[in-house]
């Protein structure tokens, strides 16, 4: 993993911010052009940007991310199950040390449930990993990230009434791109027996 500096993740990470609020405010009433915009904000990001997961000799060269076309038949607005058994999980990483995650709540949809994580550390935060049939094939064998948060993917809804759950929009963790990061990926519970034809495709290098 190249270094880069904590500016640079700064940078990263408010463009992230902006982006996903863009995407909110868009799917309110078109939710395929807010695909469309994440989907170009997204590649602009891990082409160039100086804290991309890429590694900056390849980034000249980068074909570039690839998705699934949008089908508005795998958004849903869902409410958090908070009827599930206390779980904790510890994941250590390259740069962030051991990250511990809380369940809290599950998420019910037609194809199979996906466990919601509280980020149990400064700031705290919903992560939803997963990672279904496809993967390993026409994505990433470690599956994919649907919220993250704190890292400002979040694609709205309300904490009561639902939170908005578009499978369209999973995408790639950093360690698809580079094997020297390491992610938190989908456990047991985020792992779905179907093919999820939506979303981010294995990046262009693999």
């Amino acid at each position: 993993m190249t270094s880069v500096s904590a500016l640079d993740v700064l940078d990263w990470r408010r463009r992230v911010h902006a982006l996903y609020a863009r995407v909110r405010a868009e799917s309110e009433t078109d939710p395929a052009a807010a695909h469309e915009l994440w989907a170009a904000g997204r590649d602009e990001l891990v082409r160039s940007h100086p804290a991309s997961p890429v590694a900056p000799e390849r980034r000249d060269g980068y074909a570039g991310l690839r998705h699934r076309p949008y089908d508005a038949g795998l958004r849903f607005v869902l409410p958090v199950d908070p009827d599930v058994e206390p779980q904790r999980l510890e994941v250590p990483t390259a740069t962030d040390g051991i990250v511990p995650f809380e369940l809290v709540g599950r998420l019910h949809l037609p194809m199979g449930d996906l466990d919601v994580w509280w980020l149990d550390s400064y700031g705290g935060g919903v992560f939803v990993p997963i990672k279904d049939a496809s993967a390993g094939q026409a994505t990433y064998g470690g599956g994919r990230y649907l919220l993250d948060t704190v890292k400002g993917a979040d694609l709205g809804g309300s904490v009561h009434e639902g939170l908005v759950i578009d499978l369209n929009f999973a995408y790639n963790p950093s360690c698809a791109y580079d094997p020297a990061w390491t992610c938190p990926l989908a456990p047991p519970g985020n792992n779905l027996g179907v093919e999820v034809a939506a979303g981010e495709l294995v990046p262009s290098a693999h």
